[in-house]
């Protein structure tokens, strides 16, 4: 961790000199026209089952949310476990053309050796409807969520974990491959285990370990969905973090994997313009920094760091304070019309992206708190019993977006680029988009 601060330190020193410079560089007049993103290019929306499921089976989550060291309890999120049919619709009326959900290990495993063809059948169920909308399923094996048996033998820390996560997991690609969905194994790696620091599943000790099993588990389920489904599109998704360290941390697991196409999650911006924040680390995500070019400067890095890889957004979008507007009056339509014409300035400058997913399709219960509100469809969880979906300004957008390929070729950002970038120094300083 010290190693990771002073490459940050020394990456940010870099980039401010180099800032000094790039400011110099006058901007071009006019940024170019953005084409449309073509008709292979995948819009979808995100979800992920302990968020947003309800009745949570015994696993490491519940435990911790009921723990009553969470923010808010868990309650019954936004029950999508009883709601998913018309959640499908809300997506199918978007026009997407992938649905992003998790099957749950706790839901379908309950216990040792003991799989639950019922909790499978939600998932059948499920599965089938998002296939019939017209819409490609992207199934995540692994969103932080582990069984409550697991918990008891000690999670990420036992030895035999890998071999019981890979048990489970061939289960579930057995099951669903027949859908021929895009795969996810494994979650925001680095952030799995941070999460689980925070929330004592294991100790600074134990990290190497995990990141070895992790990599364990990975491999393992990659080489097996390619074993019965050759054709297979596997990755597992990135937390871009601005400011450099990014190169140190993919050498913990994304540089030690097989990728199909390369994951990537962005939400947040940092530039000299607006200095990298706290914020999203201490649970005010609305007050984090956002800066959609940002987006285009994380593909730029993952395009130069896999030449050969499809570049996929596995997740983006914009939080605000239980609903309220943000302090910098950003409105959720216009970031996600800024964010797709950045996704279309990269595809026109031969970028290889081919997908975006918006996170996420309603609001949920964001690891131990309600107030981050990330959902295109809002849901008071804690004081509406009704659960309403309601639509924020961003639905008529997304279907306007996904009708067109994109935004108009005339579109213009609502936000100017930031001043010397660190999303991916010195590159995102030295070579600025305008």
């Amino acid at each position: 961790m010290i190693a990771t601060m002073r490459v940050r330190a020394s990456a940010l020193f870099v980039v401010l000199v180099a800032g000094l410079v790039a400011a110099t560089v006058p901007a071009s007049a006019e940024p170019p026209t953005v084409p449309p993103l073509g008709s292979s290019f995948l819009f979808g929306v995100s979800s992920s089952g302990f968020q947003s499921e309800g009745s949570a089976p015994d696993s490491n989550w519940s435990r911790y949310a009921a723990s009553g060291k969470a923010k808010d309890p868990y309650l019954n999120s936004v029950e999508f476990l009883n709601r998913a049919s018309s959640d499908i619709e809300l997506a199918k009326d978007l026009g997407v053309g992938v649905y992003r959900l998790t099957v749950e290990w706790a839901r379908v495993q309950p216990r040792p050796g003991v799989w639950v063809d019922g909790d499978f059948a939600f998932y059948d169920s499920v599965i089938r409807q998002i296939r019939a909308a017209g819409m490609r399923p992207m199934i995540t094996l692994d969103h932080w969520v582990y069984p409550g048996w697991e918990v008891d033998r000690g999670g990420w820390r036992n030895p035999q974990m890998v071999a019981e996560w890979l048990a489970n997991m061939r289960r579930v690609v057995d099951r669903y491959k027949q859908f021929d969905p895009l795969w996810v194994t494994i979650n925001e790696p680095t952030a799995y285990v941070g999460q689980e620091l925070a929330t004592g599943g294991l100790g600074p000790q134990d990290v190497p370990a995990m990141f070895d099993r992790l990599v364990q588990a990975h491999n393992g389920i990659y080489d097996y969905i390619h074993s019965v489904m050759p054709g297979a599109m596997v990755t597992s998704n990135v937390a871009h973090i601005p400011g450099g360290a990014e190169p140190v941390i993919a050498t913990q697991f994304v540089d030690r994997v097989q990728l199909d196409y390369v994951g990537i999650d962005f939400y947040y911006g940092a530039s000299l313009t607006n200095p990298p924040s706290l914020d999203p680390l201490i649970g005010t995500h609305w007050d984090a920094t956002i800066e959609p070019e940002g987006i285009y400067y994380a593909l730029r890095y993952y395009a130069r760091k896999y030449p050969t890889l499809p570049l996929y957004i596995v997740e983006n979008g914009m939080p605000t304070d239980n609903g309220t507007t943000r302090a910098d009056d950003y409105h959720r339509a216009d970031h996600l019309r800024d964010i797709v014409y950045w996704l279309q300035r990269a595809k026109a400058d031969g970028i290889d992206v081919i997908g975006y997913n918006y996170w996420s399709l309603t609001d949920n219960y964001e690891w131990g708190s309600y107030a981050s509100r990330f959902g295109i469809y809002t849901v008071d969880v804690e004081t509406d019993p009704t659960l309403t979906r309601k639509p924020t300004d961003a639905v008529p957008a997304y279907r306007e977006i996904t009708r067109n390929g994109g935004v108009p070729a005339d579109y213009r950002p609502t936000r100017a680029p930031g001043l010397c970038s660190i999303i991916a120094p010195p590159a995102s300083c030295l070579e600025p988009v305008r």
